[in-house]
């Protein structure tokens, strides 16, 4: 997933949703809106025990998350090593 949502920031392709994320006049604030959107969705779904809506939710939670990332320049190895140190 990574690696599409890179290919679209650098492609730019009509019509992708990744791509209206990087050029949206509102930038990274319309990005970190959606982040702190898709964390109150999944908190909710996870406390009304609606696992398919919790999955749901921590799907789009994880691919903003990832556009983030992807804009900030962030390797994702560099995630992954974070993760690897903390366990």
């Amino acid at each position: 997933m990574f690696a599409t949502i890179e290919s679209r920031k650098a492609e730019l392709p009509e019509g992708s949703y990744t791509t209206s994320l990087f050029t949206h006049e509102k930038g990274e604030n319309a990005v970190l809106e959606k982040i702190g959107e898709e964390t109150t969705e999944a908190i909710l779904a996870a406390k009304d025990d609606d696992d398919e809506e919790l999955l749901y939710e921590s799907a789009d939670l994880v691919y903003h998350l990832l556009v983030l990332l992807s804009m900030k320049d962030v390797a994702l190895d560099d995630l992954r090593a974070e993760l690897r140190d903390r366990f």
